[in-house]
């Protein structure tokens, strides 16, 4: 028994013709077509290599046929049985029509039922033998009848392999025109007719190695699996077709990082002299000692700094490990041999409060700092162009064309995961292959630093400043309010200060502003006798940092604001944060607020006020917040509960996208990978021996990064 290929809409097999290329566009795909292409579009198809690595998200076991008599209510079954009738039904209220399937097997007999589907009706035909496969219902009106509704069909006729029903069956994700039945037809005459399009560019003694299978059978058992029908391996993404797919993806970005590494450390930069006149100055002026790790890291960075060659170092810690300093330290090496230094900060409001903190401490040392975001005025771009600014701190405003720096010797780069490695490419055609250090305050999970960054050297800022304490954190219902209140009001009266942060989310903007400002209004109420003071995105540079300065000095008691505050204030008599919807907030962001306070010698206390109800993953994150203050274990959690493609962020990172492989699920496939693309790097930087490698490596980093030349 077997399905004939020209009775399913939709299932005649392509054209094949010598014209047609992985890059050929999907429309002129048989079967798409314009109207269909543009709803492919919309989950990132535009071409045939697009469709062929589109995956399915889960597979269903419909091998195995059933007796009617045998089906089970409520379970996924596959039936075979002759068409007994095939009518349409008119609802008498809604007029709805439903086309209605009756077959029988000789053991009893099934109804299934498509609404809004009658054109159904002129496929089947009485006597026919048909296939369904459905999630079995019980129908009430009829004394335990059986029935199913919108089941997947196959009609049993001809010779060509099914689609739909008696194999195991792939589930793609849809959209909106599309449905997964209509995309699973697509997808089985599109790998049918194009696979031969898939060339095996892995070098071959690496696939020995790794005993990975071939490439095309691969992709075309991904698809549609023959030759491994375990289901739950294919559900576990675990089978050996996708075990070479996931160690693809993982070679091609790593190879496309170990090549840029392997470029960056050959090529010529600035070897600057230690000489210390600023940096001793600097430190002279600080009221606090670094910590063992600050001046280790420093150290790191120096070291880098004094070779000819260009320096690519991440920077990471934990909030409040110090960050900002080591970056001031390193700008000071540069500034004493003749050089400007930049920061690029991914916002507007970071930006300005590093440009605060960072005017703020070398004031004293005579260096012209200057602000420079897509509000500032032109003036700056005059000082940048002549040299007249030393310290430049600004947004991706800084790599514009018309921003033009003097004598450019080292970029620092926050929060690099907000950025790409495009950015940071273009930073450095800004001066003469500047040194580059990228920090981040957020915590990297091992695995995923070594995905991310694999082209940088890596410094950790493991160490927080003496005298930090665990900050106290507690998650609060609206019914506990006056607990909260309490809280606040005890440490008002120590003389201690406090944040009330509430979430800014831009579909709401307006909303969420305006419980930040009711809010402020609130507590000028309830505390008549404290200061308090607002602020947010909406205000005026000048004005938050007159707010935020004022705060500093102590002269308001009581902050109000939306997540402005994440990185850049150090307030050390600052002892309370409530946080208002934390529920709204991710597991990074609250961390990063948190670190905000708890910098004095005293007892810290992180308030979670969370409304109900919420998610499971908001719990999770809640839970989380409760347990630890160590900002690597939150990293680890916050990958578990995202998941590694939305805490990935490939497209702001600018790597090739993982389509199937998991950083969590498959480490030790990407350790090998690594290894494996790491030593081919070495051995030929070139690929001179593998061109069609050569050709699918640019291929999937198009328009990212040159890695290698043609």
């Amino acid at each position: 028994m077997s399905t004939k290929k020209n009775n399913l809409p939709g299932t005649e097999p392509p054209d094949v013709t010598h014209k047609t290329t992985k890059d050929t566009s999907v429309q002129y795909i048989k079967g798409v077509g314009p109207a269909r292409a543009r709803l492919l579009d919309k989950i990132g198809i535009k071409t045939l290599e697009d469709l062929l690595y589109y995956f399915p998200w889960r597979y269903e076991d419909r091998k195995n046929l059933k007796n009617i008599c045998n089906l089970s209510f409520g379970s996924l079954e596959t039936v075979l049985g002759e068409v007994m009738s095939a009518d349409i039904v008119t609802t008498p209220r809604k007029r709805m029509k439903i086309f209605e399937l009756t077959i029988s097997d000789k053991t009893g007999y099934m109804k299934s039922k498509w609404f809004n589907q009658a054109f159904l009706k002129k496929y089947f035909q009485k006597g026919q033998r048909v296939v369904l496969s459905g999630m079995v219902k019980g129908n009430p009106y009829s004394s335990g009848g059986l029935e199913m509704e919108n089941p997947d069909y196959e009609l049993v006729e001809g010779e060509d392999s099914r689609v739909h029903t008696t194999r195991i069956v792939p589930v793609y994700n849809a959209t909106e025109g599309l449905s997964p039945k209509q995309i699973r037809t697509l997808m089985f005459n599109t790998v049918r007719g194009y696979e031969y399009l898939i060339e095996d560019y892995m070098p071959q003694d690496i696939i020995d190695r790794n005993e990975l299978k071939p490439l095309p059978w691969a992709v075309r058992e991904v698809h549609f699996p023959e030759d491994y029908t375990d289901v739950n391996h294919l559900n576990k993404e675990s089978s050996p077709a996708h075990k070479r797919l996931v160690f693809d993806e993982f070679f091609l970005l790593e190879l496309g990082l170990a090549l840029l590494k392997k470029r960056e450390t050959v090529e010529k930069g600035i070897s600057f002299k230690p000489l210390r006149t600023l940096t001793d100055q600097l430190l002279q002026n600080l009221h606090f000692q670094m910590t063992r790790a600050q001046k280790r890291v420093v150290d790191e960075i120096k070291s880098d700094m004094k070779k000819p060659l260009a320096m690519n170092r991440l920077v990471h810690g934990d909030v409040g490990c110090g960050k900002t300093v080591v970056a001031l330290v390193s700008m000071l090496m540069a500034i004493e041999n003749g050089y400007q230094t930049c920061l690029m900060a991914p916002t507007e409001l970071l930006a300005e409060q590093h440009y605060i903190n960072i005017h703020g401490m070398v004031e004293d040392l005579g260096l012209r700092v200057v602000l420079l975001t897509s509000s500032s005025k032109g003036t700056s771009l005059d000082e940048i162009a002549s040299g007249g600014a030393q310290i430049i701190i600004g947004t991706h405003a800084l790599i514009q064309e018309h921003v033009r720096f003097k004598k450019l010797g080292l970029a620092i780069i926050d929060e690099q995961h907000r950025f790409g490695v495009v950015q940071r490419a273009t930073l450095r055609t800004k001066g003469m292959n500047p040194d580059i250090v990228i920090m981040t305050a957020t915590p990297i999970p091992r695995t995923l630093a070594m995905t991310l960054y694999g082209d940088l050297d890596i410094s950790i800022i493991d160490e927080l400043p003496a005298g930090r304490k665990p900050i106290i954190t507690k998650v609060f219902f609206p019914s506990q309010k006056d607990k909260v209140y309490n809280r606040i009001n005890e440490e008002l009266e120590k003389g201690r200060q406090v944040y009330i942060v509430y979430p800014l989310i831009e579909e709401s903007e307006k909303l969420d502003l305006k419980s930040a400002i009711d809010g402020s209004e609130a507590l000028k109420k309830k505390f008549p006798e404290k200061t308090i003071g607002l602020v947010h995105g909406k205000m005026h540079h000048h004005e938050r940092e007159d707010v935020m300065s004022r705060f500093k000095a102590g002269g308001v008691d009581i902050l109000v604001a939306t997540t402005v505050i994440e990185v850049g204030i150090d307030v050390p008599n600052a002892a309370v944060m409530l946080i208002v919807h934390a529920e709204r907030f991710g597991l990074s962001q609250l961390h990063q607020l948190r670190g905000r306070i708890g910098r004095g010698g005293y007892d810290s206390y992180c308030l979670l006020m969370a409304y109900p109800p919420f998610s499971e993953e908001a719990k999770r994150r809640l839970k989380a917040m409760e347990k630890t203050n160590d900002g690597f274990m939150i990293a680890e959690e916050d990958l578990a509960i995202r998941g590694p493609g939305d805490f990935f962020g490939t497209r702001q990172s600018g790597l090739p996208a993982l389509k199937i492989a998991n950083i969590l699920r498959d480490i030790r496939v990407l350790e090998t990978a690594r290894k494996e693309a790491f030593d081919l790097a070495e051995a030929e930087p070139e690929l001179e021996s593998y061109p069609l490698l050569k050709d699918t490596l640019h291929s999937k980093w198009l328009g990212r990064l040159e890695l290698i030349k043609s």
